[in-house]
C-alpha cells in the first residue's frame, strides 16, 4: 500500500479501536501536539525508548520538569530509583512512549523485558502517548512480529549490551540467553477507556 493510503488507513482504524490518532509531519510539530496533551502541575513519565531520545521528546519532558511546570519522574538520573518510578508510573497523569510496530488494522504491538512498558500501555496511568516513526507501520501482525524479530529487538538488544545472540547476529534466534530481552508479548486492539491511548505518527523515520 502507498505510504500515506497506508498512514490514513492506519490512523482510521486507531480511532476505530478507540485511541486518539493525530499526524505530524516532523519532529518539530511534535512538540506543538505534546504541549496540548500535557497540564501543568502533570505527573508525567515515560517508557525506554530510541524514538523519545531522537525527537527530543526526553529533552523537551526534561525541561518542563526543570522548569517546575510537571513532575518528571526521570528513570534516566544518575541515582533514580528505577524501581520505584516503574511502579510510580502506574498513578502518572501521563506515560509517554513509542511501539516496537503499529499495524494499519490500528494494533500496537509490543514487546518488553522487564515489563513495565506494556504494562503501563495497558493499565495505570490516566493519559498514554505513543509516538510512532513511519518506518514501525507495518501491513499485519504477522510483520509486525517480523519487526521486532529482525529489527527492533536485535537492536535493542546491541543498544543495551545484552550478550543475546540476536545481538551478534542481527536477527532473533528465539534463544533462552539470561539476558534475553523478549519477555512479554503484547497486541493493543480496541480499547475500553477511549482515547486514552493517543497514537502521534510522526511523517520521518525514528527509533528501532
Amino acid at each position: 500500500m502507498e505510504r500515506n493510503a497506508l498512514i490514513q488507513t492506519t490512523m482510521e482504524n486507531l480511532r476505530r479501536n478507540n485511541m486518539t490518532a493525530v499526524y505530524v509531519e516532523n519532529k518539530e510539530e511534535l512538540k506543538k501536539i505534546l504541549a496540548g496533551y500535557i497540564n501543568q502541575g502533570d505527573t508525567v513519565t515515560f517508557g525506554g525508548s530510541m524514538t523519545l531520545k531522537e525527537t527530543g521528546t526526553y529533552d523537551y519532558l526534561k525541561g518542563l520538569g526543570e522548569n517546575g511546570k510537571i513532575e518528571f519522574l526521570d528513570r534516566d538520573l544518575e541515582g533514580a530509583d528505577v524501581q520505584c518510578i516503574f511502579r510510580r508510573a502506574f498513578c502518572s497523569d501521563v506515560y509517554v512512549t513509542s511501539t516496537n510496530a503499529l499495524t494499519k488494522n490500528g494494533w500496537l504491538y509490543n514487546v518488553d523485558g522487564n515489563g513495565n512498558r506494556v504494562a503501563a500501555m495497558i493499565f495505570g496511568p490516566k493519559s498514554v502517548l505513543v509516538i510512532v516513526g513511519v518506518n514501525k507501520i507495518v501491513e499485519s501482525k504477522e510483520e509486525a512480529e517480523e519487526r521486532v524479530k529482525k529489527i527492533a529487538a536485535p537492536k535493542n538488544a546491541q543498544r543495551l549490551h545484552m550478550n543475546t545472540p540476536c545481538a551478534k547476529t542481527g536477527v532473533c534466534m528465539e534463544c533462552m540467553s539470561e539476558d534475553r530481552i523478549c519477555c512479554s508479548y503484547t497486541f493493543l486492539g480496541k480499547q475500553r477507556v477511549k482515547d486514552r491511548i493517543k497514537v502521534i505518527i510522526i511523517g520521518e523515520e525514528y527509533g528501532y
